[in-house]
């Protein structure tokens, strides 16, 4: 279970973490990233200059879980650096992750991730559209997490970390 506390946001009004909505529950967030229809994620040139794309994508056993074509800028990007960004497509009451990307080649974990995106688009993929030519699996798994509800911007922002990251 990750930790939750207030971020750091200098110069907005954030109460204490035991007033307004208090530090959100990590559920909260689970439920968000679970029912995200879109998925946006950035990565890294080697240059350092940013890349943003959106990807379909699933939550699954604490990691976020989408595939991308294997020669794709966001999966040369994460073969250098595997650090990213994901959030999900709601602005209003947002969660964002930092985390650590991978390929997941292994049969059973590209089967598991299919049978998921395929309840959960309503799509029929078989197994040759992750053949790790074209297409990739990836996971991230997050380090930290951010989250607010906009209905309540200074009482509700959270922050959580997960093992011993800050």
């Amino acid at each position: 279970m990750p930790r939750a506390s207030r971020p750091h946001m200098p110069g907005y009004g954030l109460l204490p973490a035991n007033e307004g909505s208090g530090l959100l529950p990590w559920s909260w967030a689970e439920n968000k990233l679970r029912n995200s229809h879109d998925y946006w994620i950035a990565t890294s040139w080697p240059s350092g200059r940013p890349h943003l794309m959106p990807v379909w994508g699933v939550w699954l056993d604490e990691t976020l879980w989408f595939s991308s074509g294997s020669v794709s800028r966001k999966v040369r990007n994460l073969s250098e650096r595997p650090e990213c960004t994901a959030a999900i497509d709601d602005a209003v009451d947002p969660v964002v992750l930092d985390g650590i990307a991978e390929i997941r080649g292994a049969e059973q974990d590209r089967q598991r991730f299919l049978r998921a995106v395929n309840e959960k688009y309503g799509v029929d993929y078989g197994l040759d559209f992750l053949d790790g030519i074209t297409a990739l699996c990836l996971r991230v798994r997050p380090v930290s997490a951010f989250g607010l509800m906009q209905s309540d911007f200074a009482g509700s922002p959270t922050r959580w970390t997960f093992g011993e990251s800050d």
